[in-house]
């Protein structure tokens, strides 16, 4: 069973698998079903499963405004 992991949008999260770019910190744009998100490294966009995230998921490094 995976962790359910509380995200919001603005969030900066820290994955267990590095960017190809080799970052490994990403900024949270989009929540549901889906969680989309931004390498903070190259700017691109991702969309992971909820399932997949979470599995991911290691540290959250900055809290979002809202």
């Amino acid at each position: 069973m995976s962790k359910n992991v509380e995200v919001k949008i603005g969030d900066i999260v820290e994955l267990s698998k590095d960017h190809p770019c080799g970052s490994s910190k990403w900024e949270i744009y989009r929540t549901g079903m889906d969680i989309g998100l931004i390498c903070q490294g190259c700017n691109r966009r991702i969309k992971l499963q909820r399932s997949v995230f979470n599995k991911r998921f290691k540290k959250r490094i900055n809290r979002g405004n809202q």
